[in-house]
């Protein structure tokens, strides 16, 4: 079983909404993939302050998303500011061509920059299966914590969405590979590129293989990547080098 997995690495425009849906648009229609995956709030910049460009649910950026998914015929992946039920979300949708879409709200807000004053952290860690695959999906800070990562048997690749500054670009990609390593799984990292008035953006999104293996390193321009996502050769892996039936036992503290 393969699928073919598109990040695309774009810089945007801070609190424009309609200005950076019409610059991700034909990014998302010229991936030749199955699965397309957007940055961390990729309409808007990465915002503290939710109140000036939340939507709820149904908005013009998930209507955006599905709209995309639909003409262009390949699941969009994405994180959105969220308004519901009087909080506020940081949200990453994945939205299939036939209308379906399922979510999953970053239960690790980022504490160094306050993002725990306004937003709600999800509860649940969330897996897609989409074309026989199974997804985790991670947005951003979720990727320092690896208990919360660990593949217990339950998926097959990693999705992750970012607005990492590069003040701490070393660990973003040491983190990236660290997880693909000790999960033995393909990963699909999408960061930003750019400035915004809270930090600067290198990008370095990255594909890598279940060995650990970088299959494409964006560094800093605006592109898009694509991989192969082979299910038979990262079972042949796991069963010439089956690390996984060592690892530890851990409880987390919530539901999933």
């Amino acid at each position: 079983m393969k699928l073919d997995i598109a990040i695309c690495q774009v810089d945007m425009e801070w609190e424009q909404t309609a200005t950076n849906l019409k610059r991700f648009e034909p990014f998302v229609a010229d991936a030749k993939a199955d699965v397309v995956v957007l940055p961390e709030m990729f309409a808007t910049g990465f915002k503290l302050k939710p109140s000036r460009v939340a939507e709820p649910q149904e908005g013009e950026v998930v209507t955006a998303m599905r709209r995309w998914a639909h003409d262009f015929g390949k699941a969009v992946v994405g994180s959105v500011v969220i308004s519901e039920n009087g909080e506020y979300r940081n949200r990453m949708y994945f939205i299939t061509p036939d209308g379906e879409m399922k979510w999953y709200d970053k239960h690790h807000l980022f504490r160094p920059g306050g993002e725990g004053r306004d937003y709600t952290p999800g509860n649940k860690r969330v897996i897609i299966e989409y074309k026989g695959i199974r997804f985790l999906l991670l947005v951003c800070y979720d990727l320092r914590f690896p208990v919360w990562s660990r593949n217990r048997g339950d998926y097959d690749a990693i999705i992750c969405s970012a607005s990492w500054d590069d003040s701490r670009r070393d660990a973003w990609r040491i983190l990236l590979r660290a997880r693909a390593i000790e999960n033995q799984c393909y990963m699909a990292a999408v960061n930003r590129v750019g400035k915004d008035p809270d930090g600067n953006y290198v990008g370095d999104s990255a594909l890598i293989d279940f060995a650990g293996n970088t299959i494409a390193d964006a560094k800093s321009c605006e592109c898009i990547m694509k991989m192969t996502l082979d299910m038979e050769a990262q079972a042949k892996f796991r069963e010439e080098f089956p690390a996984w039936q060592d690892a530890d036992d851990f409880t987390l503290n919530c539901p999933h």
